[in-house]
C-alpha cells in the first residue's frame, strides 16, 4: 500500500511595495517609448516659434508701439492655442491609451496604490511639458526680439513685465497637460476627453465677455484667459468699461486648475474600478 507524502504548505511572499522613483521611471519609460512623442513635441515647438517669427516679420509698424507692447508678437494666439491643444491632448493620451489597450489593469495589479500611479504620471507630465514650454517660450521671445532688433525696437527680458510673460507662456504647457491628464482619468475615453479639453481650454473663454461682472469672473477663471492677462505687460485702460483680471488672480488660476483636476482624478481612481 502506497502512502501519500504530505504536501508542504506554500506561503505567498508579497514583493516590496513600489517606490516613488520606480513609479516615475516606469511612467517615463512609457512616455518616451512612444515614437510619436518626440516628433509631436519637436513639431509643436517649431510651430510655436515659427508663428512668433511670422507675427514679428509681418508687423507693419516700423516701431511697434511703446516698449511695453514690443514683446507681444512673441506670443501669437495661433501658436499658443496650438500648444494648448497639443499639450492637453498628449497629457490625456498618457492615460486614455492605457485604458483603451487594457494596460491599466496590468499597472494596477503591479501597483495597487492607484493614486500613486496617477501622481507619478502627473509628475512626469509636469516635468516634460515644463521643459517643452520653456523651450517654446524662450525661443519665441528670442526670435521675436531678433526680428525687432533690426527695427531698433527690441526689449530685454529684464524689461518690466516681460519675464512674467515668458514664465506664463512656459507654464501654459504643463498646466494644460495636467488638465488633460486629469480629464483623461475622469472620462477614460479618448474622444470624450479631447472634446472636453478643447471646449474647456479653448472654446469656453470665447463665450464670455468682460463687459458684465459675472461674465468677466467666469472668463477670468479659465486658463487661456489667465494666460492672456499674464502676457499683457501694460496696465488696463482706466477709461475702459471692461472688468480686467488681476495678475495675482491669473496666477491663482494657473495653480488651481492642475491641482484640482489631478486631485479629483486621484480621489476618483481610488474609489472606482478599473
Amino acid at each position: 500500500m502506497t502512502t501519500l507524502a504530505p504536501v508542504p504548505r506554500t506561503t505567498s511572499v508579497a514583493g516590496p511595495p513600489a517606490r516613488s522613483r520606480d513609479l516615475f521611471a516606469a511612467e517615463w519609460i512609457k512616455t518616451r517609448s512612444l515614437r510619436s512623442t518626440p516628433w509631436t513635441i519637436a513639431l509643436t515647438v517649431l510651430f510655436v516659434i515659427g508663428s512668433a517669427a511670422v507675427a514679428s516679420m509681418t508687423d507693419d509698424a516700423r516701431v511697434p508701439g511703446p516698449a511695453g507692447f514690443r514683446h507681444y508678437d512673441a506670443y501669437p494666439p495661433a501658436g499658443y492655442w496650438t500648444l494648448i491643444l497639443i499639450a492637453s491632448s498628449m497629457g490625456a493620451l498618457g492615460v486614455v491609451s492605457e485604458y483603451g489597450s487594457g494596460l491599466i489593469r496590468v499597472t494596477t495589479v503591479a501597483v495597487p496604490a492607484r493614486g500613486s500611479v496617477v501622481l507619478a504620471k502627473a509628475a512626469v507630465t509636469a516635468v516634460l511639458w515644463t521643459a517643452v514650454g520653456t523651450i517654446a517660450s524662450l525661443g519665441s521671445f528670442l526670435v521675436c526680439q531678433a526680428v525687432l532688433a533690426g527695427r531698433h525696437a527690441a526689449v530685454p527680458i529684464t524689461h518690466p513685465g516681460v519675464f512674467r510673460a515668458v514664465a506664463a507662456s512656459a507654464l501654459l504647457a504643463p498646466v494644460c497637460a495636467l488638465v488633460g491628464l486629469g480629464l483623461g482619468v475622469l472620462l477614460r475615453h479618448a474622444a470624450a476627453t479631447m472634446v472636453t479639453g478643447v471646449f474647456v481650454l479653448l472654446m469656453l473663454p470665447t463665450m464670455f465677455a468682460e463687459s458684465d461682472r459675472w461674465s468677466a469672473d467666469v472668463k477670468h477663471a479659465l486658463v487661456s484667459a489667465a494666460w492672456k492677462r499674464l502676457i499683457e505687460t501694460w496696465e488696463p485702460d482706466p477709461a475702459s468699461l471692461a472688468y480686467t483680471a488681476t495678475v495675482s488672480g491669473s496666477w491663482i488660476v494657473y495653480a488651481l486648475w492642475p491641482l484640482l483636476t489631478v486631485a479629483l482624478a486621484v480621489l476618483v481612481v481610488r474609489r472606482r474600478d478599473v
